[in-house]
């Protein structure tokens, strides 16, 4: 996790997991909608996953 990917999740968080998947931006941009903390929260886990 590049420090670039974090300062998006904080910023935009949607646009930090791009590369992802179509499901993992979706999950990040309806919780974003829903609040901002939930959607960086969200990015932050999803690009910190060792697995994908």
């Amino acid at each position: 996790m590049s420090l670039w990917r974090v300062l998006l999740a904080i910023l935009f968080p949607p646009l930090a997991v791009i590369g992802k998947g179509c499901g993992s931006v979706l999950i990040v941009f309806i919780l974003t909608v829903c609040g901002w903390i939930p959607g960086v929260i969200a990015a932050l886990i999803i690009l910190n996953n060792p697995n994908r």
